[in-house]
């Protein structure tokens, strides 16, 4: 719960049909476990307390009775758990019988969400023996024996726990065309727990996730789901207790069909709140409807008086055990196929682009600054593309080396060797001279290494580009990228401008994987060596002589810090809003037993918020570029942030940690 994080279970037990004390005994055991576990939501099958195949049994009063009972009883013996369950069963109110999901916490019975919609097809005849939900009166009505309320489209929430707000539907009702969901998520629920009985049948299980998938994230909302398995008559169907839990349209946890055990993770409330915020279309259509419901308490003693019966004291949440994973690389996909896809679509997506803006302003050329570095290599496929579809020579585009102080022979010559493979038009254009006499011209001395000695060699390049690019009618092709641009990592009306930002939407760890992509695809053994050879280069601007042996000296990352770190705290800062500690929190999961130590990790993180803060202002005047990805840093679209906002209150989060 600290940090928004809320656990919860599906659990799909092996029932007796029929034989609803046998049945309970499961639950109540499964209750105790995920109480053990940490969990606070339980959710279980539809009719999990006598199976759903129990037919015209259903219409027996000695079984309906026993399933009151059975209720009554795991409610008695699970009272000491700090959870709240949700059970299917069936119940009885004013002489018509609905299929039901019994809600339970600490002992009371919160409400019972009767089914909707009633499947009366193919193997299917629920309409023989229930109700619908759908027309059971606008006033309340209870099941007295049980002293709750029986109605659907309730929202239903803790008063305790920030935004644990939930709905319940049951099987059915989320295949139709308008499920309960819609609604429950535009009043304020934040998790939807479907009791299931679906019988499994080829290609079913797939489709039923892709179904959740999308309620998931249309609705901004997890999803649990919870499916009947084994102890359920097998006379015309089969149920595999496929049980899963979507947030957000990510799948976080599956119980495949025919596995058994329960199913835990954490969802995460305040990230589900985030989305919502950053989504201002989401609930302008609101449905007619009279939700607010119930509330429920899980700790009971959550507001404590002080002695003097003065001021209340609010109980600290206890903090949620995390078994999520948090991907490392956020922004790059696991499968090897899912990266080649995604890196052939973000080549694309920079070449439309480029594309449209070279017709729209009749360039005769493209121009920019190759330094046998990743971000130039890709400026340069990218260009490349460009020329491919729009069927021009590739001689259109002009590389331009502008050898200095820090120069290597070996990324020299990885862009000689990648420009003449490609077969683009070459410049090769010493700056030493142009450099040391503009020193001379400011009083600047040259054995003085400091930001004037750096930045005045990146200007000057930039200022050999416009220039070249003005001669020829060209455009200037910007090379830096999102990572750098979220630092501030670039020399002001330096390597900061261009004409056009080709890499201002892709971050520095998925760079690698779309040159990678590229030198492994493009079928000449000429380019695939060097584009490696580029890879396994050390990251630098190169500013500063190399060391004796000719080597670079200079390391963005051991000046700024690792890139896969900053890529971590970008997406999770910009994507979802996690503040500091949240962020600290998962990144310790995330890196643990790495080379990132905690010491690490918070040192570089409070080095990110400080960067990211104190350099908003390059990114206000950002030239154009094209969006890749969710998160993006453009002045015009995504991010917009004054350039003196204070960051104290995030420091004082950062200093708390230590």
């Amino acid at each position: 719960m600290k940090n928004g994080f809320l656990k919860v279970a599906a659990v799909s037990p092996k029932i007796r049909l029929a034989d609803p004390k046998y049945n309970a005994d499961l639950i109540i055991d499964a209750i105790k476990q995920a109480d053990e576990k940490g969990v606070r939501l339980v959710a279980f099958p539809e009719l999990v307390m006598t199976g759903y195949t129990c037919g015209d049994l259903f219409m027996h009063e000695l079984l309906l009775n026993t399933v009151v009972s059975e209720l009554k009883r795991i409610a008695e013996e699970t009272k000491e758990c700090k959870l709240v369950s949700i059970i299917g069963a069936p119940i009885c109110v004013k002489d018509k019988l609905y299929n039901c999901a019994v809600v339970v916490c600490r002992g009371q019975f919160i409400c019972a969400v009767p089914k909707i919609h009633l499947p009366n097809y193919g193997e299917f005849y629920e309409k023989r023996h229930f109700a619908s939900g759908k027309y059971i009166d606008d006033d309340e009505i209870w099941c007295d024996e049980l002293l709750c309320h029986v109605e659907p489209k309730l929202v239903i929430r803790s008063s305790e726990i920030p935004n644990f707000r939930f709905g319940v539907e049951i099987c059915e009702d989320l295949w139709v065309s308008d499920p309960p969901s819609n609604a429950m998520t535009e009043d304020g629920a934040l998790i939807i727990v479907n009791c299931s009985a679906g019988d499994e049948t080829i290609g079913k299980a797939d489709y039923r996730k892709n179904l959740v998938a999308v309620q998931s994230a249309k609705t901004c909302s997890a999803y649990i789901y919870c499916g009947a398995g084994e102890g359920e008559s097998t006379s015309d169907m089969v149920f595999s207790g496929h049980s899963f839990i979507y947030e957000n349209g990510v799948l976080l946890a599956e119980n495949k069909p025919f596995e058994s055990g329960m199913l835990i993770t954490e969802i995460d409330l305040d990230r589900l709140c985030y989305e919502r915020r950053l989504m201002n279309s989401f609930s302008q259509d609101l449905h007619d409807k009279k939700f607010l419901l119930t509330e429920f308490k899980i700790f009971g003693e959550y507001d404590r008086k002080r002695d003097d019966d003065s001021v209340v004291q609010r109980m600290e949440l206890p903090i949620t055990e995390l078994t999520r994973k948090f991907d490392r690389n956020p922004f790059v996909p696991h499968d090897e196929d899912e990266i080649n896809a995604r890196a052939h679509d973000i080549l694309m997506l920079q070449a439309m682009g480029l594309k449209r803006r070279l017709e729209h302003t009749h360039s005769k050329c493209v121009v920019f600054g190759i330094s046998g570095g990743l971000d130039s290599s890709l400026a340069l496929l990218a260009c490349v593309k460009t020329c491919d579809i729009m069927g021009m020579d590739r001689s259109f585009i002009h590389a331009v080396t502008m050898p200095c102080f820090g120069t290597t022979h070996h990324t020299k010559n990885n862009a000689v060797e990648l420009c003449n493979a490609l077969g683009v038009t070459l410049h090769t254009i010493p700056i030493s001279d142009s450099v040391r006499q503009h020193f001379s011209d400011i009083g600047h001395d040259e054995n003085d290494h400091s930001i004037v000695y750096e930045n005045a060699q990146a200007r000057m390049r930039t200022l050999v580009l416009m220039d070249l690019a003005n001669s020829m009618g060209g455009l200037v092709i910007g090379t830096g990228d999102l990572s750098e641009l979220a630092l501030g990592w670039a020399t002001y009306n330096g390597d900061h401008m261009s004409m056009y930002g080709i890499n201002s939407g892709i971050p520095k760890t998925l760079i690698k994987y779309v040159v990678r992509y590229y030198a492994k695809t493009c079928g000449d053994e000429r380019i695939k060596n060097v584009l490696f050879s580029i890879l396994d280069t050390p990251i630098s601007p190169e500013l500063l002589p190399a060391d004796e042996d000719g080597h670079i000296a200079q390391r963005t990352e051991d000046l700024v810090g690792p890139y896969e770190l900053h890529d971590f705290f970008l997406y999770y800062v910009l994507r979802w809003g996690y503040p500091p500690a949240k962020l600290y929190r998962i990144a310790k999961s995330a890196f643990g037993g790495s080379e990132f130590t905690d010491e690490v990790i918070l040192k570089w993180l409070k080095n990110f918020y400080r960067r990211f803060f104190n350099q908003q202002f390059k990114r206000n005047c950002l030239p154009d570029g094209p969006k890749v990805g969710s998160v993006c840093l453009s002045p015009r679209g995504d991010w917009r942030m004054p350039s003196d906002a204070s960051c104290r209150i995030w420091f004082d989060e950062l200093e708390a940690l230590e």
